[in-house]
């Protein structure tokens, strides 16, 4: 039996500069998808996939994620006082357990790797999930807990991966495939935003992770890749020759909300998901297609 993943790193500390002027003030994963931010997706997927310890790479102007896990006593008391019941539930299944929420500060944008390397000292030596807000999946299962259904057969590192059109694979950190079952595939190496000439397949690896915390060793060293920014995908690269590496297709559909076109549809599918919602957006759809 392998170890179980308890721990969730939540990198939390980009600046949101494509939402600009609505991010000057407010953090990019707080915005909202229908009603709930984009955060508190991340945080149920963790929570649906038995994550017990919720860890946040924070920066400046994140209070607001913090705020919005806490008590509120002054709103809920005047949600009771109104009657508001189910209000009063939603706002209660925010909670997270007292002493599972951790939140440490990433003083400089220094790219995804640098952001979990703020995290190692809470992390330890065990297999960790990252979970990155701008990504957003819909899908019946959790995406993570799917992650860490395979897991318990793959170990090593564990991706969640989906196939993009050649063209584009310079957006993302793709997987040189040696084995694929059409499910999970076993990666030699990875390669962060080739160009599509260059580019060993078009699997690429989206906002989810399960890690072994080997890839810190790497980290450690802060070596500056694309962008000049430690990337993640460089430190798993890294590891390979001590690790396996998996790319799991999961089941599910992605939205990019890091793009403002990905946020917008994400914001559509879920409403129409919703059984209060679904019928007026369809209307208000036909109204403006």
């Amino acid at each position: 039996m392998r170890r179980p993943v308890r721990k969730a790193i939540f990198p939390v500390g980009g600046l949101g500069t494509r939402f600009l002027p609505a991010t000057k003030a407010m953090p990019k994963e707080m915005l909202p998808v229908v009603d709930k931010p984009l955060i508190q997706y991340a945080v149920e997927e963790a929570k649906a996939a038995g994550i017990e310890e919720f860890i946040f790479v924070t920066g400046r102007g994140k209070a607001a994620i913090e705020n919005h896990f806490d008590r509120e006593y002054e709103l809920e008391a005047v949600l009771k006082n109104r009657g508001k019941l189910k209000e009063l539930d939603d706002l209660s299944s925010l909670l997270l357990e007292a002493g599972s929420v951790t939140y440490t500060r990433q003083q400089e944008p220094l790219g995804l790797g640098h952001a979990v390397w703020c995290a190692r000292n809470l992390i330890g030596d065990e297999p960790f999930a990252v979970l990155l807000a701008d990504d957003l999946v819909q899908s019946e299962t959790a995406c993570l807990k799917q992650m860490v259904d395979s897991y318990q057969d793959t170990g090593g590192h564990l991706v969640a991966v989906m196939d993009v059109p050649k063209d584009q694979t310079n957006r993302y950190g793709i997987l040189d495939v040696i084995e694929d079952n059409g499910s999970l595939a076993r990666a030699r190496a990875l390669v962060e935003k080739p160009q599509p000439e260059d580019a060993p397949s078009t699997l690429s690896i989206i906002g989810r992770y399960i890690l072994d915390p080997s890839v810190f060793h790497e980290l450690d060293k802060k070596e500056r890749g694309a962008g000049g920014e430690i990337q993640l995908t460089d430190a798993l690269s890294a590891t390979l020759d001590q690790v396996t590496f998996h790319g799991l297709r999961f089941e599910g559909t992605r939205f990019d909300c890091g793009s403002k076109a990905g946020f917008l549809e994400a914001t559509i599918a879920f409403a129409l998901e919703r059984e209060d919602l679904g019928g007026k957006m369809r209307n208000i759809i036909k109204k403006y297609a």
